[in-house]
């Protein structure tokens, strides 16, 4: 196999990928034991793996208004339920073999270190896998915004956005059989066609930095790595 293209990446996963497949909520360890196996050999290659995860799979701060919470409340809370799933990363990771360190945004001492841009980069350094939890540590931002300012942060060379879909379509494909799948698009079609790959401030935020994104199926085995040795899987979003 050929060496990977990449040697320092960001790694989005969605709170909604850890429950599994029955889509029941919480987390289901099989499936993130899955994406951990992934993870491990992914860092085992020597690419440097920066993550971060959502929370929908317990609460989404953005639907807070449904539940009578003010939106500040309901995306703390968000970010609350992002170390949980940051905890059990960690937990499947390590069992692999591989060190891993969570880095919160939120202080929390007992579970998580306090998120400081140079001791994450020094943790990449020595090849721990390092899980960013805690969104931005302000509400209003979502964990693909945090995604996005992590993966700036940290000088990585693409942020890959792992989804239940192979890649971005011009309508759901869920409901439109019919939809077509891009290979590649521009930040600013992405913007202007309103696809919702990311949330807007993301993408501009990866615009501005010229930092490529590649969205992908992660339901796929194996597709982390053939992303990381440059498979033409998924859809490339990148600079005009």
């Amino acid at each position: 196999m050929t060496a990977p293209v990449y040697t320092r990446i960001l790694l989005k996963i969605s709170g909604e990928a850890l429950q599994g497949p029955l889509g029941r909520g919480g987390i289901d360890f099989e499936t993130v034991g899955k994406f951990a196996d992934e993870i491990a050999a992914v860092a085992r290659e020597g690419v440097q793996v920066g993550l971060v995860v959502g929370a929908g799979n317990i609460f989404r701060g953005a639907k807070a208004a449904e539940t009578g919470l003010d939106r500040p409340t309901g995306d703390y809370m968000g970010m609350l339920a992002t170390v949980i799933n940051a905890l059990a990363l960690q937990a499947a990771i390590e069992t692999r073999g591989v060190e891993t360190r969570v880095l919160s945004a939120i202080e929390m001492p007992p579970v998580a270190e306090r998120y400081i841009r140079r001791r994450a980069t020094r943790h990449l350094d020595k090849g721990r896998v390092v899980i960013f939890a805690a969104g931005t540590g302000n509400p209003f931002f979502t964990t693909d915004t945090a995604a996005a300012l992590r993966a700036n942060e940290m000088g990585a060379e693409v942020l890959l956005k792992a989804t239940n879909v192979d890649g971005v379509y011009d309508a759901d494909p869920k409901t439109h059989p019919e939809a077509v799948r891009f290979d590649s698009l521009s930040y600013t079609e992405v913007l202007t066609r309103d696809l919702r790959v990311m949330d807007a401030t993301a993408i501009s935020l990866c615009r501005e930095n010229r930092l490529p994104v590649i969205v992908f199926n992660l339901n796929t085995p194996g597709n982390i790595q053939r992303v990381l040795h440059g498979e033409p899987i998924g859809t490339l979003v990148k600079g005009d």
